[in-house]
């Protein structure tokens, strides 16, 4: 039976002719190796790949039997994880000796590079870097791209799933693939650690829309919680457009009655005038604005636009389910903009001033229409939307 070690045993062992090796039998692959000199050191024997490898912890006592113990514990977690401890090694080794390299080589840094090379030339660049930042940056954003395993990204994915955002974290798993793919293009990895993820869900077609008794009970409910959630809950409703767009509008883009969006703003890089009623000017004019340079709306320090709409459509929720006393299915902010084109429908307004309203190039806007036919629409949505503040007053109990 090997004898167990201990510092004492490991003192009194002695160096022969030819260099030997004496199993830990605490820990299966730690090795005490003793030179002919006398030099006592530490090695990890393991396979990787089909092939054996050693890796080399330091020399004793230096290098005690606790630390050499975790040392190789570590490795062998390194080794689960599908990496071969020697290449880490290694790699931390030219990162001590190259700062430049360890820099580089880091998460963060790279989807900056990923940012200003690709993304920066998309129409979905910035939402691409948004979600990147807000769900891997801040989880993996010092850590090397070298060290992210498939595991690490179905983790993370499953995080995100468990919280209730299984489309945010299918949406996720999409922009990963590209940020990896686009690391293997340029010779950063050798392969996507995304590769052969599947998504954490098979999505639906969404056909979810407020009816009226919701609607009124989501109004009273954004009037309880006031700036800044139930002012954008009210102005998605009442104006049908994107959350990212409402969310990051400007003083910049109001002007009188209107509010225009450039082609840099819209999702599908089409310039879009979106007609006020008279409820979301009222809306706009009595939110208290927050200096900053770039005159967001909806802001809480000023530089940056709202953010953690998952939250705040989470207030919402709750406070909706607190007046009416009971479940409501599930809704999304994205929904407000479904409840308004089924509104217009509902009031009688056509397909094609709808779509006009919503700033929507499919269905009957695709095609030979969106390329010849220019007409703005600019009376018939500004009438649409009046018609359905209207709706919304009627509902709600609003006075005008």
């Amino acid at each position: 039976m090997a004898k167990a070690f201990t510092s004492k045993y490991l003192e009194n062992i002695r160096p022969i002719e030819k260099r030997f090796e004496v199993p830990d039998p605490s820990l299966s692959g730690l090795y005490f190796i003793v030179q002919p000199s006398g030099v006592k050191s530490w090695a990890l024997r393991y396979r990787f790949d089909g092939k054996t490898a050693k890796l080399t912890l330091g020399r004793w006592p230096k290098i005690g039997l606790a630390e050499a113990r975790a040392a190789a514990g570590k490795a062998v977690n390194d080794l689960e994880r599908g990496f071969d401890p020697s290449a880490l090694r290694k790699a931390a080794r030219s990162a001590k000796l190259d700062g430049v390299l360890l820099e580089r080589d880091r998460i963060k840094t790279l989807v900056e590079q990923f940012d200003k090379r690709h993304l920066s030339g998309l129409k979905t660049g910035r939402v691409v870097r948004r979600e990147l930042d807000r769900h891997m940056v801040v989880v993996w954003g010092d850590r090397d791209i070298q060290t992210i395993s498939k595991r690490d990204v179905i983790d993370l994915l499953d995080t995100i799933s468990d919280s209730g955002r299984k489309v945010t974290a299918n949406r996720l798993r999409s922009y990963l693939n590209k940020f990896f793919n686009w690391c293997v293009d340029r010779d950063i990895i050798g392969q996507s650690p995304s590769l052969g993820v599947k998504p954490v869900a098979t999505e639906k077609s969404r056909v979810r829309f407020l009816s009226d008794r919701e609607i009124r009970t989501f109004w009273i409910a954004c009037d309880e919680l006031g700036y800044p959630w139930g002012h954008l809950g009210k102005t998605l409703l009442l104006t049908g457009q994107r959350l990212g767009e409402v969310a990051q509008m400007t003083d910049f883009e109001l002007e009188g009655g209107k509010w225009h969006l450039s082609s840099e703003r819209t999702k599908n890089g089409r310039a879009h005038d979106v007609p006020l009623s008279n409820e979301v000017r009222k809306i706009l004019a009595s939110i208290d604005r927050v200096d900053g340079e770039k005159k967001y709306l909806f802001t809480t320090n000023g530089k940056t636009a709202l953010q953690g709409y998952y939250k705040g459509r989470n207030q919402i929720a709750s406070r909706m389910v607190a007046l009416l006393e009971e479940e409501i299915p599930h809704w999304t902010f994205h929904d407000l903009r479904r409840t308004a084109a089924t509104g217009l429908a509902r009031l009688g307004v056509s397909v094609r001033v709808t779509e006009a309203v919503l700033n929507h190039i499919s269905g009957s806007a695709a095609g030979i229409v969106s390329v010849y036919q220019r007409h703005d629409y600019a009376d018939e949505k500004a009438a649409a939307l009046a018609k359905w503040a209207s709706h919304i007053r009627e509902i709600t109990g609003v006075a005008q």
